[in-house]
Order: C-alpha cells, then structure tokens, then sequence
C-alpha cells in the first residue's frame, strides 16, 4: 500500500481528497500547514507529497524546496493559482507535477497512480543495464538503482521527473526523443501535462550537468523535433 503525503489547509478538501484516495488503497497522512509537514514527512517517509501552495505558516514553494534538498520523492502541487508563471516556477524549483484547483478526484488519483508507476518502475532496471559504457571512461554516470547522478564525482540533485529523462537518455544515446515521447515516459499517457514542462525539466538538467547551459555538450535540441542526448567521455 502506498503512502501520500497530503499538505493543505483547507479542510473540506483535505477531507475530500483523503477518503477518495483512501478508497483507492492508499495511506494518506494529512498536515495542515508546514511544520506539521515536515514532521509527517520524517516520521512516515511517505511515496508521493501533494502539497498546496497556500499555507497559514509558510509558502508551499519553500516547502517543496525543503523536500527537494531532501529527498526524491515525486512531488504534486495543487494549487488555485493557475498563472503560466507560477505553474512554470513550481516546475524549476522541484515539483514533478502541478494540478490546478478544482480538480476531479479522479483525475488527482490518476496521476498519482502515474508517478507512483514511474517511480516504482525505475527500481526494476538494474544498473548495469543501464551502463553500456564503462563509469572510468564518462563525466557522467547514472546508477539507476540508487537513482543517483554523478558529475566529476560529485552527486548532483534532481527531481522525480528530471531524473527520469536523463534516465531515458542515457539507455537510448544518440535517440532523439519529441517532447510528447519524454512526457509520456515521465508522467504515463494518462495524465494531462504540456510540452512545456519538458523544456523546464530539459533547461534545470542542462544547468546541473552542462559548464555551459547555453552551448550544451552532452543535452543537445534537435530543432523541430525534441532532443537527444550525448554520452560524455573523459578526455585522455
């Protein structure tokens, strides 16, 4: 049974949206502002967050910050605010998907039950697979099982969903994958998403991995198409 972590202040939601899940064979822990998240958050651990944005003791941004610089778990925002902007800026700062109220429970459900499948997939592919090249000889080195990204060495921190494009690129080099295609993997073909959200996700891995962002060596845009991605080697 899946565990979600359901921050919101409004009760008549919260309520509703907890015993909707709960019929759907979940375990939903439920806080009503930012500490009280955080404290369900240590103690329970939980597989998914769905967090609004407006909270009485904090913003729901710094929120889903303080859960990203701690761990990977797919976060969903839900949130009146419908702007463009503020769906774009959960995007970059770390949420994996943004749901604008009001919303069906049916929908809600269905891509929680996409992230959760996304995620659960990626502890199924063993790191060898995954590694066609030798790690002495790359720059870059993913370890699927442990959903780590090393540059130099050095981890580098992503997102739920940023995590699972470099995981497509890397066991396909060279393919040129259309935004549609990156969507579907990272999300599955039943949830609402825009190609937009692919080019944040692209633009937030390209700062993390590439020296230059603007003149990237390794994710490269096909104009027209999508993109594809370059292993990297080590230069002798």
């Amino acid at each position: 049974m899946s565990t979600v972590l359901l921050v919101e202040d409004d009760q008549s939601i919260a309520d509703m949206i907890s015993i909707y899940l709960s019929e759907e064979n979940y375990t939903v822990y439920c806080a009503t502002d930012g500490k009280q998240g955080k404290e369900l958050f240590s103690r329970h651990e939980p597989d998914v967050i769905i967090l609004d944005l407006m909270l009485p003791d904090t913003n729901g941004i710094e929120l889903c910050k303080h859960f990203r610089t701690v761990s990977n778990v797919p976060i969903m925002i839900v949130s009146a605010k419908n702007e463009v902007s503020e769906r774009v800026n959960a995007l970059m700062i770390g949420a994996d998907d943004y749901l604008c109220k009001p919303f069906s429970m049916r929908e809600l459900a269905a891509r929680t039950s996409a992230l959760l499948r996304r995620s659960a997939l990626t502890q199924t592919v063993r790191t060898a697979a995954a590694d066609p090249v030798p790690a002495e000889t790359k720059d870059i080195v993913l370890d699927l099982e442990k959903r780590g990204i090393y540059l130099h060495g050095q981890a580098v921190e992503t997102t739920y969903s940023e995590f699972e494009i470099m995981k497509n690129f890397w066991l396909h080099p060279g393919k040129v994958f259309s935004r549609e295609e990156l969507l579907n993997k990272i999300r599955g073909i039943d949830s609402f998403v825009t190609e937009r959200s692919v080019d944040v996700h692209i633009t937030n891995l390209r700062k993390k991995i590439e020296t230059d962002p603007k003149e990237p060596k390794y994710i490269k845009t096909v104009w027209g198409v999508g993109y594809k991605f370059e292993m990297p080697m080590k230069a002798n």
